[in-house]
């Protein structure tokens, strides 16, 4: 069964889709790289779960990135936002 997140907990936001899928990488390829299940990937790219801290520095590591890159308390913004400046056409 998939963890739930509390009533209580802010929200957490994440690349790690992108950054998985940028790179070539499974699941289970990202899931060995920091030794958890290949289900928690899948929880805590769909936002079901947070990482403890570790996890989360673990996560960044793997892909090179300070932990403000990979997660964050706001959501991020898209690349044509970061680039243009401008929301993508809905």
């Amino acid at each position: 069964m998939a963890p739930r997140k509390q009533s209580d907990e802010v929200e957490l936001y994440n690349r790690l889709t992108l950054l998985r899928t940028e790179r070539g990488m499974s699941r289970q390829e990202l899931a060995d790289a920091v030794g958890v299940h290949y289900q928690t990937i899948g929880y805590l790219e769909r936002g079901e779960y947070s990482p403890s801290a570790t996890l989360a520095l673990r996560l960044a590591a793997v892909f090179g990135l300070p932990m403000e890159a990979v997660f964050s308390l706001t959501p991020f913004r898209t690349l044509s936002e970061q680039v243009y400046g401008t929301k993508e056409p809905s």
